[in-house]
């Protein structure tokens, strides 16, 4: 019975739709980060007191903790369905060949463009999260002056396209990764799958400029 169980919990179907849960997870949490954000447009009341409220829950801890755990998880699986399916080719190189849906450029490049996106979420944590400590107050409320600190850190055109090339590579990950998600938890029918695919260009692309838009606006604040 436990070897029944190993075997199905080890599948690929299993492994690809837990991989499909943690990225949809991860797409949740990108897209209410992506809204947090645009009140750096704001001003830095608006977007200081918004970072002041997430980092002042005392769940922010088991928050973290939780989107770790996604995050390593996601990772985790992806390299060992890339390895799996690598192995299972007869031959190590062979031309793809498009389907409109399945083989293209973006499915291709999902190990790249997540090897891309984990050296941003390094260096964007470093950076911003334990970057220098500036501080504020509003209405007699101490608070950390992130908005000081992310004009700072994109006054360097080097941050800039740093941020502008994952953000691009995000978008090329979401492409694929969305539509491909809901293919594994079943979700594929040809009444909806035009609009999956539809869905999954929008929100990629949304993402990807959204985000780009941030440092640039950031970079011309900050008086260059």
């Amino acid at each position: 019975m436990f070897s029944k169980l190993f075997n199905h919990l080890n599948s690929s179907i299993i492994k690809k739709q837990t991989m499909g849960v943690a990225g949809l997870l991860l797409c949740g949490f990108i897209t209410m980060h992506f809204l947090g954000n645009l009140l750096i447009f704001v001003g830095p009341e608006a977007f200081n007191l918004y970072a002041h409220t997430l980092t002042s829950n005392p769940l922010i801890y088991a928050a973290e903790a939780g989107l770790l755990a996604i995050f390593l998880v996601h990772i985790g699986v992806g390299v060992k369905l890339t390895i799996e399916n690598n192995n299972a080719r007869p031959q190590k190189y062979y031309m793809k060949q498009p389907t409109g849906r399945g083989a293209n450029f973006s499915s291709s490049t999902m190990p790249y463009t997540g090897i891309i996106i984990l050296i941003f979420v390094i260096l964007h944590i470093l950076g911003l999260k334990f970057g220098t400590y500036y501080e504020t107050s509003y209405d007699g409320v101490k608070m950390r002056d992130l908005y000081k600190l992310v004009i700072e850190y994109f006054r360097q055109p080097s941050a800039v396209l740093g941020y502008v090339v994952a953000m691009l590579s995000l978008g090329i990950h979401l492409r694929h990764g969305f539509w491909s998600a809901f293919q594994s938890l079943g979700f594929n029918h040809p009444k909806y799958n035009n609009l999956l695919i539809l869905i999954s260009k929008a929100f990629a692309f949304i993402m990807a400029i959204g985000f780009s838009s941030l440092p640039i606006f950031c970079f011309y604040k900050g008086g260059n």
